[in-house]
């Protein structure tokens, strides 16, 4: 019987290189790169992702326009409460004003009186 004959480490060593060689070579030589089918899943691939940026836009801008459309409305809020507080100043400057008509015609007809 003959004995087990183990491998030296340089051996071993440039096997391990050589598969490594052949393993790198498969990948590099690959029929899917140049496959039909290959090309249309990429192209597929790259529809299904150009559709889903699209729908990320528009998303994006109806988010928008709902935070303008926000604003816009605060805005129009603010607008017509400060109306509202400027009509109630002139109403209550022209009662104001009407008070210290009737006070003025009751001091005049105090006076007249005397």
């Amino acid at each position: 019987m003959s004995s087990f004959k183990e491998m030296s480490f340089g051996d071993r060593q440039s096997a391990a290189t050589a598969a490594k060689k052949a393993l790198l070579e498969k990948f590099r030589e690959s029929p899917a790169m140049d496959d039909a089918a290959f090309a249309e899943r990429q192209a597929a691939l790259l529809a299904v992702r150009e559709a889903r940026e699209a729908r990320a836009a528009e998303r994006q801008a109806a988010r928008e326009a709902a935070e303008a459309s926000a604003v816009a409305e605060k805005l129009a809020a603010q607008a017509r409460a400060a109306q509202e507080a400027a009509e109630r100043a002139a109403n209550d400057q022209n009662l104001l004003a009407e008070q210290k008509a009737a006070r003025d015609a009751r001091y005049a007809a105090r006076k007249a009186r005397k």
